[in-house]
């Protein structure tokens, strides 16, 4: 149970309005981010009317500004807009809708400008605009938006779609645009030349299954890549047409022979299944794993063979992993599946090969290793404390002394080295070859 003086909205409304509003006040002494938000509250306290006023005054500020904002300064223009945004969708739509859609179109209009003077590297700007996206559709909805008027703004808003906060702004609207709307939108972008108007004209032909006008948006070049190629396929497929699925996956065939795409792997497989030829993808699922590992192909391969058959296609399928040409996603593979003896056997076999730098592999399979076969986790343990010491990456010391450290726990535990090198003598030959990096052994001995 927390506290009496735990800070949270229960403990905070027992010191009573006049002691929070004093707290506030000198809270926001100074700091402007703060002054407005109290004033959008006050503004939402007296109605919507009153409170998109107040919105509209920040929103003019905003596209008027042309200072640029920094990594340091973009919490506070996250929260500015992030305030606007839910005043906007929270009270104002649900006091009077057709108010709030046209401040929603607004804000969105603000977004090419914001995003183009500001640091967005971690995409929490350009996510307050994708949450506004999603939020149009039901306030158009409510709003009872005529579809000619909201073809018309939507066309506008694609026009300005400079870093993609608009790619799910069709979809989002579909509903709400109608048959009427998509069909008036889809002139509408190719009058206007929309910025990216084959998507827009592609998002329109999907949300209004035309299957047709979706096939016209691809030319032969386009469709010989494999990745193109199996977007296509699933689409066929999902309209019922597995043949013509089938066809477009063959004419990137080449392509996926060259650059293996997974995509056009599983679209292949699902056409197969479709036009009831399961053997060939059966065929196709042992193929794309004998490249891949894939483990979702091998279960599902496994899963459709005959009783006893699949025991011994997991022994052929262990041997290939185990002879695979890249060693890291054979022990990805072995440890996922899992197969955690032979994983520790492959390890340990090909002890000197591990690539420390290959930590999202090798730590959580020397995690998974950790608990029955402490020899196979020090290798790879081992490997990532090397790899760090041998770059200098100071970043890395403290996980590598963990490594280290793990290491020497787990020896107590091997009774058997099999031909590792034990531990004392490899901390010994560790602290010779890198008795200068002080930090990471002062990290150690912490």
């Amino acid at each position: 149970m927390a506290g009496k003086r735990t800070l949270n909205a229960g403990n905070l409304e027992t010191l009573g309005a006049a002691a929070l509003s004093e707290l506030l006040m000198e809270l926001s002494s100074g700091n402007a981010v703060v002054q407005r938000r109290l004033r959008l509250a006050l503004a939402v306290a007296e109605g919507a009317s009153e409170a998109a006023q107040e919105v509209r005054k920040r929103l003019a500020a905003i596209a008027r500004s042309t200072t640029y904002v920094d990594s340091r300064k973009r919490k506070a223009l996250v929260a500015e807009l992030e305030a606007q945004r839910q005043a906007i969708s929270g009270p104002i739509a649900k006091a009077d809708p057709p108010l709030a859609f046209d401040l929603l179109v607004r804000f969105l209009q603000l977004a090419d400008g914001v995003i183009d003077r500001c640091s967005d590297s971690t995409g929490t700007v350009i996510g307050v605009f994708r949450q506004a996206v999603a939020e149009l559709g039901p306030i158009a909805t409510a709003a009872e938006v005529e579809s000619e008027t909201l073809a018309e703004q939507v066309a506008d808003l694609l026009a300005d779609d400079g870093y993609g906060q608009f790619d799910q702004l069709i979809p989002a609207l579909a509903e709400t645009l109608g048959e009427q709307g998509l069909r008036l939108l889809g002139r509408s972008c190719l009058d206007r030349g929309a910025r990216d108007g084959n998507a827009a004209l592609l998002q329109i032909a999907e949300c209004s299954g035309d299957v047709e006008a979706y096939l016209a948006q691809f030319n032969a070049g386009q469709l010989s890549w494999p990745n193109t190629a199996a977007d296509v396929a699933r689409h066929l497929l999902a309209a019922g047409r597995p043949e013509q699925a089938l066809a477009v996956l063959d004419g990137a065939a080449k392509g996926a022979n060259t650059w293996h795409s997974p995509d056009w792997d599983d679209a292949r497989i699902a056409a197969m299944e479709a036009l009831g030829r399961g053997a060939e993808a059966q065929q196709l699922r042992w193929h794309s794993f004998s490249k891949t590992l894939s483990i979702p192909h091998l279960r599902e391969y496994l899963k459709r063979l005959e009783a006893f058959e699949d025991v011994e296609a997991e022994e052929r399928a262990f041997q290939l992993a185990e002879g695979h040409a890249l060693p890291l996603l054979a022990l990805q593979f072995l440890v996922a599946w899992p197969a955690l003896p032979r994983a520790a056997r492959y390890v340990i076999e090909h002890r000197a090969e591990w690539d420390g730098e290959a930590y999202e592999i090798c730590s959580p399979a020397a995690e998974r290793l950790s608990a029955d076969q402490p020899l196979a986790a020090t290798v790879l343990l081992r490997a990532m404390v090397v790899f760090a010491l041998s770059i200098g990456r100071a970043k890395r010391y403290r996980y590598a002394a963990e490594h280290l450290r793990t290491c020497e726990q787990l020896s107590a535990r091997i009774d058997e080295w099999q031909g590792v090198e034990s531990h004392e003598s490899f901390t010994g030959r560790l602290r010779e070859a890198f008795a200068t990096k002080w930090s990471f052994w002062q990290l150690l001995e912490r």
